[in-house]
């Protein structure tokens, strides 16, 4: 049972179950945490069997396609010294799609804390680094490194290209790299990849032709979300795909990107990069956070976001209210098994 629009009117949709659709091919594009908390919420219903009774071809019923423009910590680093793609996220969408022992999630994502030129870095990350090297190729590197983790799934970045972020912002500022964006407090016009229009992969416009469902979402709007959709001919892709096409937003605010948001906000700044009417669904929390919780987003400068349930309809938008997210370390995420049950219900 699913509460929609300004009057939480109550309507059901059908349960797709796994087992009586085999077939379902989903696709979910963004970075950060909120990418494989989406993984996560749906790798074992639609791959319920142990990863080695899973044929490869199968695996590609889910695909995730990574934002890759990050240029700060490990990842930066490792872009600067070896001319490689950023593999943080990525690492994040293998460790969210494996079904490895807790201890092989654990040393994939151990990083080391000393160490000269070793402090900072992931082993996840050397290892992907490593691969790159001896393969001569990052895709092949991450595909190396599903097999080692046992993932259920397949993971692309955006564009096999070296790119970058720029941010033009309502003062009249420009910035370059993804880590300077995130840390300037100021309101963003618009988002930019440096060159413009790289070349999409063209596994990523093959998942989104076949699926059944494009899941965009949660994330950081103009530095995980938008950046995926602005490789040439994405947006395309997208609208032309029969898929449903679910936007997951963000419970809270993030400062200086999206101070004073509403869910419209969110959507129009995407639309406004690529174009309206992308989506059909937008999910959104409703529910209680407790007040010491919400007390430390307060102090940080991070609010819920506003549901505007009526400019929503204007934008032609189904809006899809329920209780999403759990507290975890005094901090709010979006619960997966949540997040899978809703997500199933619509798709």
């Amino acid at each position: 049972m699913l509460a929609t629009g300004t009057k939480e009117k109550i309507v059901s949709l059908p349960v797709r179950h796994t087992g009586k659709h085999p077939g379902l091919r989903v696709v979910a594009l963004g970075g950060g945490t909120g990418l494989p908390a989406v993984l996560r919420s749906l790798k074992d219903r639609l791959f319920p069997v142990p990863s080695c009774l899973i044929p490869k071809k199968s695996r590609e019923r889910l695909t995730a396609i990574v934002t890759v423009t990050d240029d700060g910590g490990s990842s930066g680093r490792l872009r600067s010294d070896f001319g490689m793609l950023p593999p943080g996220d990525i690492r994040n969408c293998l460790s969210a799609l494996s079904e490895n022992s807790s201890l092989g999630f654990d040393l994939f994502q151990y990083r080391f804390e000393k160490g000269n030129g070793l402090s900072g870095h992931s082993l996840g990350n050397l290892l992907i680094a490593a691969l790159t090297s001896l393969k001569g190729n990052f895709l092949e590197a991450v595909q190396c490194c599903s097999d080692i983790m046992n993932v259920k799934g397949r993971i692309l970045p955006f564009t096999s290209e070296n790119v970058s972020l720029g941010a033009r912002f309502r003062d009249g500022l420009v910035i370059k790299g993804e880590t300077c964006i995130s840390g300037h407090r100021g309101k963003i016009e618009n988002v930019f990849l440096i060159p413009e229009n790289p070349a999409p992969l063209p596994q990523t416009i093959g998942a989104i032709e076949q699926a059944d469902a494009i899941i965009v979402g949660p994330g950081s709007l103009y530095t995980s979300i938008i950046p995926n959709l602005l490789a040439e001919g994405m947006t395309d892709a997208i609208r032309r795909s029969r898929a449903k096409k679910i936007y997951i937003c963000n419970y809270m605010t993030e400062p200086g990107e999206t101070d004073n948001y509403s869910v419209s906000d969110h959507i129009r700044a995407i639309y406004e990069h690529t174009e309206y009417g992308l989506f059909q669904y937008v999910l959104l929390h409703k529910g209680r956070i407790s007040r010491r919780i919400m007390d430390g987003y307060r102090k940080q400068g991070s609010y819920p976001v506003k549901h505007d349930s009526k400019e929503l309809r204007h934008l032609g938008l189904t809006s899809v209210a329920a209780d999403l997210v759990s507290a975890r370390n005094n901090r709010i995420r979006h619960d997966e098994k949540k997040l899978g049950r809703l997500l199933f219900e619509i798709m």
